[in-house]
Order: C-alpha cells, then sequence, then structure tokens
C-alpha cells in the first residue's frame, strides 16, 4: 500500500498517455511499464481508488485492466483481499529464461545483413553505466530491461516486441526479491556493452553466442539467489 501511495504522483503523469479514448488495454499497458520499471514490488496491494484517482480512469475499466494483468501472470486476484503484484516461483524465473533464450536468440539469429542499427542498445548501455556510477542500482535494472527490449526490437515485429515485455516484466517481479542488486546486476553491465560492441560490429553469430552464454548465466545466478531467499522467509 505505501509503494502504491508513493507512485501517485508519477502515475499521475502518465494520464495523457490515455488520451481521450481511455480504455482497460491501455491502462493496462502502462501498469504493465511501471512493474516492469520497478515501480510495483512484488506483493504490492494495488488500491483500486489511488491508481483509479492518479488515472483518471473509472473502475470498471481499472478492474478490466487488472483482470489482463492477472492473465498475464503478473497479478493475482485474493477473495476478499484484493488485487496485489503476483511473487514469482523459482519454477517461473526458470521458465521465463527458456522463453527469453528462445526469443532473444531467435531475434539475433535472424537479423539480414548488417549494419545493425544498436542505437537503443547503446543508449541502454550509457544510461545503465551512468546509473551504475551513481550507485543506482534500480536504475541499472532499468536500463537492463531497456536493452533487451531493444535488442528484441531490432527483429521489426510489433507481436515480439509485445511477447517481449510481458515476459520482462515478469523477469523485474524476480529482481524485487533481491537483497543485493548491485551484485545481481553489475556482471552485466560490461557484458552488455561487449554484445553491442559485436552486433555494432555485423558480427550476429558472435553476438549469439555471447547472448546464449549470457542468458545461461544470468538464469542460473538469479535462480541460486531466489532459492536461497525464498527459503528463509
Amino acid at each position: 500500500m505505501g509503494t502504491t501511495v508513493s507512485v501517485l504522483g508519477e502515475l499521475a503523469d502518465d494520464r495523457p498517455l490515455l488520451g481521450r479514448t481511455s480504455t482497460a488495454e491501455r491502462v493496462a499497458d502502462i501498469l504493465r511499464t511501471r512493474i516492469a520499471e520497478g515501480y510495483f514490488p512484488s506483493g504490492d496491494r494495488l488500491s483500486e481508488d489511488i491508481i483509479g484517482t492518479a488515472l483518471g480512469v473509472s473502475r470498471n475499466t481499472l478492474r478490466e485492466a487488472f483482470r489482463l494483468l492477472t492473465h498475464e501472470r503478473l497479478l493475482v486476484h485474493e477473495l476478499n483481499r484484493g488485487v496485489f503484484v503476483r511473487v514469482l516461483a523459482v519454477e517461473d524465473v526458470e521458465d521465463i529464461y527458456r522463453t527469453r533464450r528462445l526469443i532473444e536468440c531467435g531475434v539475433v539469429r535472424g537479423l539480414g545483413r548488417p549494419p545493425f542499427d544498436v542505437t537503443g542498445l547503446e543508449n541502454a548501455v550509457v544510461s545503465a553505466e551512468s546509473a551504475a556510477s551513481a550507485g543506482e542500482w534500480k536504475g541499472v535494472s532499468t536500463a537492463n530491461i531497456h536493452f533487451h527490449r531493444a535488442l528484441v526490437a531490432l527483429a521489426g515485429s510489433v507481436r515480439t516486441d509485445e511477447l517481449m515485455r510481458g515476459v520482462l516484466a515478469e523477469l523485474r517481479l524476480a529482481f524485487h526479491v533481491v537483497d543485493h542488486p548491485r551484485k545481481l546486476h553489475e556482471p552485466y553491465l560490461i557484458r552488455n556493452r561487449q554484445l553491442m560492441e559485436t552486433l555494432g560490429a555485423g558480427d550476429r553469430r558472435g553476438a549469439e553466442e555471447q547472448l546464449a552464454a549470457y542468458l545461461d548465466d544470468s538464469r542460473e545466478q538469479l535462480v541460486e539467489v531466489y532459492t536461497r531467499l525464498l527459503s528463509e522467509k
């Protein structure tokens, strides 16, 4: 509840995104993005009154948005208690990484002839390095999410982009429970830059090999941390 209240002002800034024809899909897209950016941690209860007021939408529209995000496994509805941001199981984390490997490595493998436009990747790398220098590890995590969204965007597929947004939003739920985010994210600052440079050089095969190893290492590290943290609760 406290986290929801604290982001009231920032969520209200999203109201112009709704336009004049407010829909549950647009509301769901805003909330999905906020979850992916870490504004709503796992286990947080979402207040209909606060979020509805911030976005200026009806209770029915908000409930439909909640329903859509529940279907995407980002939220859960608990009878007589309300709607909460989902807490992932270890099996969820493993499945997310299997899905990421299929999507991200598939995108790199399917790229056409170089040169590849790595502008989005470069922007995310610079943002992550800047956040790390300031000790803002939540910002590093967000920039890392943007990096992988930019990677998938190289495919030029709206459907793949939409699929990846949901997958990465789910992944962020796992990041929320990590007690040492620097230890989790710092090793991938240099690996993101290396991957960007490999793609920038037009080496598609090398980039796919780097990415596959990257995702395998990240999965093993996160599953180990996640398993330990859940066993302590």
